[in-house]
């Protein structure tokens, strides 16, 4: 079995693709499927594919049948986020759809891992003051639609810029609007012009945080 067959049936095993395997390795997807098509018969980076995979160059090599044979131990996310310089930016539970969601104490759900030197290119703020929600509902279509990556500065509490979009709470609903404040009532606005506008009074209103940055689903 050449070494292309055997990359093919470890990501297989895995549930993963080439270009997954490609990106942790840190080469491009054309160099796994070189791999793989027999159009290349060894890599320098064979050791990174082996480890990746959870195997050994040995078995990658045909040397042997046992995939398990002196594999190292798969990385964990952390090692991996290591690798490759990534910032751990935890989720919060929130939605912008008709009314909102409960938002439960504001649980942190999820990690996601971002590039950090994207992170520093976007914005000053210290990925521990970051947080992020994914889209849910239309109400703010389509500024923030289904399943868009939603990055909220946690150190930006106080609404000064007017009509700027906000992630905060009303009791025990969250949701993300926007809000313009005029003295003693706090109106809040949807994008979605079928969804009418709401008001209500500052003490009401528990402000998380800006959202400073929509990463829109392709």
């Amino acid at each position: 079995m050449q070494i292309g067959e055997r990359i093919a049936e470890r990501l297989a095993a895995l549930g993963m693709s080439q270009s997954e395997l490609a990106r942790q390795v840190g080469v491009a997807q054309t160099t796994i499927n070189g791999l793989v098509k027999g159009e290349s018969r060894s890599s320098a980076h064979l050791h990174k594919i082996a480890r990746v995979l959870g195997t050994s160059v040995d078995y990658l090599a045909g040397e042997t049948n046992n995939p398990s044979s002196d594999a190292p131990p798969a990385p964990s996310p952390d090692q991996i986020a290591e690798m490759f310089d990534l910032v751990p930016v935890a989720s919060i539970d929130m939605a912008y759809g008709m009314g909102g969601t409960f938002a439960d104490g504001h649980i942190n759900v999820e990690v996601m891992h971002f590039p950090r030197t994207w992170l520093e290119a976007m914005t000053r703020t210290p990925p521990a003051s970051l947080t992020w929600a994914r889209g849910r509902g239309n109400s703010m279509s389509p500024t923030i639609e289904d399943d868009d990556i939603v990055l909220i500065d946690r150190s930006d509490r106080r609404v000064q810029d007017q009509d700027a979009i906000w992630a905060f709470t009303i009791g025990d609903i969250a949701m993300m609007k926007r809000l313009r404040v005029r003295g003693e009532k706090v109106t809040i606005l949807s994008d979605n012009d079928r969804v009418p506008p709401d008001e209500a009074h500052p003490d009401e209103i528990n402000v998380v945080g800006r959202v400073s940055h929509i990463i829109k689903r392709l």
